[in-house]
């Protein structure tokens, strides 16, 4: 069973292998250059960074040592995760895991909205029912943290990194709720995104012919 202390970049790796594959499965597995522009991101990603190839390709190795990540050889190098088969993960479950390695901890309606570009979830009954299985998994690949002061619902976190850090200590009010204008931002960077990736996947498939 691989060793699940990850380190933050080897997280984002993970998160846009598992991205990616849904989202753009034309261009995956990945190009070291794809994936490092991916893991530099502005939109879906919390934090936003800006990391070099070297420092990619590090975490790269770091997942490949835990058997979470492969090499697939080809006229360009790419890269793919073995997450899927690992943990036997279904679609649904590989979209809620890769947005909570993207974006941190979010409540299931988070979660609901952000996975749609991976996976589209009917209703937060089925998002439910795909975290507990990730919570009973062996081991456990994510936790429900205790609900912060003034917020109205829990949110969930990766346990990939090790337990997560408390979200606001006892007696500090809890991280505000988005507004209708943070969402509304939200979702026109999620559709800004959706769109590069899209012509992205285009441009590769022209450029096989």
């Amino acid at each position: 069973m691989p060793d699940l202390d990850l380190a933050p970049l080897e997280c984002r790796v993970l998160g846009c292998l598992l991205e990616k594959q849904l989202s753009t499965p034309d261009i995956y597995p990945l190009s070291m250059n794809t994936l490092v522009n991916a893991c530099n991101q502005s939109s879906n990603r919390e934090p936003v960074l800006s990391v070099a190839e070297s420092e990619v390709q590090e975490a790269v190795a770091g997942l490949i040592a835990r058997g979470l990540a492969e090499h697939w050889p080809g006229r360009v190098l790419k890269v793919a995760h073995t997450a899927k088969p690992t943990w036997n993960l279904s679609v649904q479950e590989s979209a809620l895991l890769a947005e909570l390695l993207l974006r941190g901890p979010q409540t299931p309606g988070e979660l609901r909205t952000n996975t749609r570009r991976m996976y589209a979830f009917p209703d937060l009954a089925e998002v439910e029912g795909c975290l507990t299985v990730l919570m009973e998994a062996e081991p456990p690949l994510v936790v429900r943290l205790a609900r912060a002061p003034g917020a109205r619902e829990a949110r969930v976190a990766h346990l990939l990194s090790g337990p997560p850090e408390a979200v606001a200590p006892p007696g500090e009010p809890g991280p505000s709720r988005p507004g209708r204008l943070d969402l509304l931002e939200s979702d026109v960077a999620s559709l800004r995104a959706e769109v590069a990736e899209l012509r992205q996947a285009l441009e590769a498939f022209k450029a096989q012919f």
